[in-house]
């Protein structure tokens, strides 16, 4: 399983051990101060991060975060 979180000790914490950094509490997944074309962009990559995670073995908790493009 994979979380999204904008706080990620929070599912750290409680033992998640896929979890991918959100923008902020309000929008985890997006950014409203992007244009329309960049947060699609931008959701299409958090989206893509979090199948990847699934797809990757992992034996602690671990932090994942969109890289800047």
């Amino acid at each position: 399983m994979a979380f999204f979180s904008a706080i990620p000790a929070i599912p750290l914490n409680v033992g998640a051990y896929r979890v991918i950094l959100g923008r902020a509490v309000p929008y985890v997944l997006g950014d409203p101060h992007l244009t329309p074309e960049h947060e699609r962009a931008l959701r299409r990559q958090q989206v893509l991060l979090g199948l990847q995670s699934l797809c990757t073995a992992v034996t602690t908790p671990t932090l994942l975060e969109v890289q800047a493009a």
